[in-house]
């Protein structure tokens, strides 16, 4: 009977692999780990002559995964969530401190409250201090020394730093029964500006000559939900947070396509041990989340 040999995967290789993957391309990973981009390309193909399959697909203006980089991602992450925790554990078995964490509500709503329980549950002696509010403000708040830890909208192509923990497929949001009527201008409910949902409503319908007005204007998602519920407008939202109350506009209906967005996670410089585990588990549970 023939033994295969046993293969033991590089960790500092399977990290590069996930940061790159995170950071969307080689040059960004490198910034983030301090290395040159040939360094990251070496370590890749280090990677895959360990493993014996290619993981990437490379353009000059494209970088994916392949199928075998899309079986090694999850596992990957896993060993190194498992390998950090394990040495967490070990060096800092009695963490404590208090964390502070900004977020935009609509995002807190409908992906927190079960990462942040996992993570109370899991460190009991670290206390979080968790605010609520529109992106800008929290920007400035993080700018002002605020926040440990900021959790952002951004557009994919934003100067804004950060680690993308979230890529938001938007979708047209309206009360059961609204009808697009041709030649009508379409009352939108949003927030106040700089909103990324609300430029990307906007904008879309001026790309496509589609006129527009702003009908309400709430800066909660309670408010803002309540109004299109009335008949007041449509607004913009991600699938996983629309309300049972509402509907999302059928593609057809006669409004523009909407491009997906971007959540990003900000931490500051030299944050504490605490808040350094706070944001290792928020990008952990957030990406096992939209895998499943």
């Amino acid at each position: 009977m023939m033994l295969m040999l046993a293969r033991n995967l590089d960790l500092d290789l399977l990290r590069c692999f996930s940061i790159i993957v995170e950071e969307g391309g080689f040059t960004r990973a490198g910034v983030r780990l301090g290395r040159t981009q040939s360094t990251i390309s070496l370590q890749v193909k280090r990677l895959e002559e360990q493993v014996g399959r290619t993981l990437f697909e490379r353009s000059p203006r494209l970088l994916k995964l392949t199928p075998d980089g899309e079986r090694l991602l999850g596992p990957a992450r896993e060993l190194l969530r498992l390998h950090d925790q394990t040495i967490a554990n070990l060096l800092e078995p009695e963490v404590a401190g208090t964390v502070t964490l900004g977020v935009p509500e609509d995002f807190a709503t409908a992906h927190l409250p079960n990462v942040l329980q996992q993570f109370a549950e899991a460190h009991p002696l670290i206390e979080l201090e968790v605010t609520c509010d529109l992106t800008l403000n929290l920007l400035d708040r993080f700018k002002g020394g605020g926040f440990d830890l900021v959790l952002v909208k951004r557009e994919p192509a934003a100067p804004i730093e950060g680690v993308r923990v979230w890529r938001e497929a938007l979708l047209w949001v309206a009360r059961e029964g609204y009808r697009v009527r041709d030649g009508e201008v379409i009352p939108l409910v949003v927030s106040p500006e700089p909103c990324v949902y609300r430029k990307r409503a906007t904008m879309a319908l001026d790309a496509v000559g589609r006129p527009w007005r702003i009908a309400y204007t709430s800066t909660s998602l309670g408010g803002a939900q309540a109004a299109v519920k009335a008949g007041l407008g449509v607004t913009v939202l991600p699938r996983e947070m629309i309300p049972k109350s509402l509907i999302a506009v059928p593609a057809d209906a006669g409004l523009p396509e909407l491009y997906e967005t971007e959540v990003a996670l900000l931490n500051r410089p030299n944050i504490s041990s605490p808040a350094r585990r706070l944001a290792e588990h928020i990008q952990d549970a957030l990406e096992r989340e939209r895998r499943q």
